[in-house]
């Protein structure tokens, strides 16, 4: 699962973090934001992906694994 996690996360953390980017660009505008607040706001949206992706990868393990007859 951890490998499924992290191949997953090459996709999921740049997406997350650059949805983060987009929050001060839209509240403030393109030429009145923050390059911190950009940052802080991109580096909290790749935190975030890391639960995300391990959610994501363990569904996928769960769903791909063969199931035992009891």
């Amino acid at each position: 699962m951890w490998k499924l996690a992290a191949i997953l996360f090459i996709i999921i953390g740049p997406t997350l973090a650059g949805i983060g980017a987009l929050v001060p660009l839209t509240v403030y505008g393109v030429n009145e934001f923050n390059p911190l607040l950009l940052a802080i706001a991109a580096g909290i949206g790749l935190l975030v992906a890391v639960p995300v992706s391990l959610v994501v990868g363990k569904k996928v393990n769960d769903a791909i694994r063969p199931r035992r007859l009891a």
